[in-house]
């Protein structure tokens, strides 16, 4: 049995997929909104700059831990010398003072080079702690547009949401007055096709934007006013109006 309902009822189907495809807008708009894809460009920058930071912090620490050994060697050295230099002040014996004056000769040169090496890891030290400062900087700096831009994400969604809301509402209270079977197949088609519900106006789908065969139009005005018929064109529900051309 062919479904029925209202011209009325039928009519309210266009206001109904007036707020779906507003709705779907809405949705798409949501999807487009410019710092989304601006976020995604940040945080890929994040994830790099977390990267380098991780790098650079990893450098410093081991430069620091290389600082530190040779700092403990010279310490050593330096504790012998002082050690030697005792002995020698304190030795009358000319064989030993001969030992111990070549022995400080040694441990003089050997803290000479390690005073060098430390200082060129103290000047390597000191590039990567500019570097790490450097970084930071960056990451906070990055972390400030984030948020900024955060902030007006929320903001634009935040209008789009309520006008969805809006639209949504509106469309349920449409909805819940019509017939349950009318909405069904409103549903089912516009699920399918795109569209649920499409004006005929002066002899067009508007859902296809094609204007149907006299053999359609015939159909179309041999149907009763109440009887639910589906666009040959978009297979939407056709809504008949005054504006129809039968």
């Amino acid at each position: 049995m062919a479904l029925k309902a209202s011209s009325t009822d039928q009519a309210h189907l266009l206001e109904l997929q007036a707020l779906d495809t507003r709705i779907q807008q809405l949705d798409h708009r949501a999807k487009m909104i410019p710092q989304l894809a601006v976020l995604a460009r940040l945080g890929n920058e994040s994830t790099t700059l977390r990267g380098e930071t991780l790098s650079a912090t990893g450098a410093l620490e081991d430069a620091q831990r290389e600082l530190g050994r040779i700092e403990s060697d010279v310490e050593l050295v330096e504790a012998r010398i002082k050690r030697d230099t005792t002995r020698l002040q304190a030795s009358s014996s000319v064989k030993d003072v001969a030992g111990l004056e070549s022995e400080l000769s040694g441990l003089n040169r050997r803290k000479l080079e390690l005073e060098e090496i430390e200082l060129g890891v103290m000047e390597r030290v000191e590039a990567l702690e500019a570097a790490s400062r450097e970084l930071r900087a960056k990451h906070d700096e990055l972390q400030a547009t984030i948020s900024g831009t955060e902030a007006e994400k929320d903001e634009s969604l935040g209008g789009l949401t309520s006008e969805r809301s809006h639209a949504a509402a509106n469309r349920s209270t449409i909805a819940g007055k019509l017939p349950e079977e009318l909405v069904a197949l409103y549903e089912r088609q516009r699920a399918r096709y795109g569209q649920g519900a499409s004006l005929l106006r002066g002899g067009v789908s508007e859902a296809s934007g094609l204007e149907l065969n006299e053999f359609d139009m015939a159909a179309i005005r041999a149907a009763a006013p109440d009887d639910v018929l589906l666009c040959p064109e978009s297979s939407a529900i056709l809504v008949r109006t005054g504006e129809s051309g039968l």
